[in-house]
């Protein structure tokens, strides 16, 4: 990939993530734990758990993005871009960001790729949760699943190279 492409690439991965970083904000800094169990369908210890849980994966997926958001800034402001710190910063977006988001930590949702083919939402809740819990997820995975597809193919790109760099053999060619 070229420079162009590659610092064209840290933008676009730089505005989605200031637009995730802006959705969390928003609902956790206006969205309470009491809130959203006047809204749950049952009100009792699992579904508060369910929801302190949920929460505390919004709030490290808030902070990884941030952190991923700032480092994209400071390398495109720079007055002379550099590739290579460019490359890190994409594939640290990928491991951090956009795993954290498909795999949260507390497990209380899950992507089923099954259903992605089908024009049905992929993610699956552990439990139902609330309206706006629901609609922030599903609008994050629109975001997520368009940044997961332009990093997907930088990305094995980038490993292959670092590999290839450290010596090490690829899978398959021993």
């Amino acid at each position: 990939m070229s420079k162009e492409q590659t610092k064209e690439l840290l933008k676009v991965a730089h505005d989605r993530l200031k637009q995730v970083c802006g959705e969390l904000d928003h609902f956790l800094n206006h969205v309470s734990v009491p809130e959203l169990l006047r809204e749950a369908e049952d009100a009792g210890e699992e579904t508060k758990n369910y929801l302190c849980e949920f929460l505390r994966d919004l709030r490290l997926l808030s902070v990884l993005c941030e952190a991923s958001r700032e480092k994209a800034s400071l390398v495109l402001r720079r007055s002379r871009f550099r590739e290579d710190w460019a490359e890190k910063v994409l594939s640290e977006i990928m491991h951090s960001c956009v795993y954290a988001f498909y795999f949260p930590k507390n497990e209380v949702y899950e992507e089923d790729g099954r259903y992605s083919y089908t024009g049905q939402e992929a993610i699956k809740f552990r439990r139902t949760p609330p309206t706006k819990l629901r609609d922030l997820v599903l609008s994050l995975s629109r975001t997520f699943e368009c940044l997961r597809e332009e990093l997907d193919y930088y990305e094995t790109d980038y490993q292959t190279r670092v590999r290839m760099s450290l010596g090490m053999e690829l899978p398959g060619n021993g």
